[in-house]
């Protein structure tokens, strides 16, 4: 059993020091990656896998190498948000690929880009043609950010001098059955309120709702555990005879 015992207590620690160490370094490394960032990541993986795996007498000189590296890389991090031309060393800089609908070919060969890449990227953007595009920025991260030509870009209220409501985020209220009182602190209402509302709409119980919001036009949204449809949407095939 010394085996089990020692594969145990080494995975438990690499997975509290990956845990740590990623919360240590941010978001980004569940965001979208830079180049950078996608380096970094693959390094620490591997770090943390060789602490996982190391033999006994070299689980605190890997445990040191993973400590070290991730030290360089916060420190680097700090440095970078301290220091632009740094950080424009390490992370790079947007690209431009097309300017008025024109393929900038010496631009997309310095970063090894290819037309397939470009394509791709226009298209899920909802760009078919080139023509239309006036500018194309491939960032650092790797997303492609298209502007428009104005001709093509679809009407917004601001373009017909319409007035519209503010829009802000919703606030949730109820989750799995749960009241979060402290939104409704937030928002200057109480239980009783919540309560009203839910018996309004034929609800005896915060437990019977999964989700609950409120807009931020005053709407409270709800959804219950039981849905009721009586002619749900089936988009699978399980349903269609053999």
């Amino acid at each position: 059993m010394d085996w089990f015992v020692e594969s145990t207590w080494k995975t438990v620690l690499a997975f509290a020091a990956v845990l740590l160490y990623a919360r240590l370094l941010g978001k980004e490394q569940i965001s979208q990656l830079t180049f950078y960032d996608y380096v970094t990541g693959i390094t620490f993986g591997n770090l943390a896998g060789q602490l996982a795996f190391s033999e006994d007498n070299r689980v605190f000189e890997h445990f040191w190498i993973l400590t070290l590296f991730v030290g360089i890389a916060y420190f680097l991090a700090y440095a970078t948000t301290k220091n632009r031309p740094l950080r424009k060393l390490i992370e790079g800089e947007p690209t431009i690929v097309i300017h008025n609908g024109k393929i900038l070919e010496q631009n997309m060969k310095k970063m090894r880009y290819n037309m397939e890449n470009l394509l791709t990227q226009l298209r899920e953007k909802d760009i078919f043609r080139i023509s239309e595009v006036e500018y194309a920025i491939l960032e650092t991260n790797g997303v492609l950010s298209v502007l428009p030509k104005s001709q093509h870009r679809p009407l917004t209220p601001g373009d017909l001098s319409l007035p519209t409501d503010y829009q802000g985020l919703s606030s949730e209220i109820i989750v799995d059955g749960v009241v979060i009182y402290p939104n409704l602190e937030q928002n200057e209402l109480d239980e009783q309120w919540l309560i009203r509302e839910l018996r309004r709409r034929g609800i005896n119980s915060p437990q019977e709702v999964f989700y609950a919001s409120l807009e931020s036009d005053g709407n409270l949204y709800i959804d219950i555990r039981k849905d009721n449809l009586e002619h749900p949407v089936d988009v699978t095939d399980s349903r269609l005879p053999k």
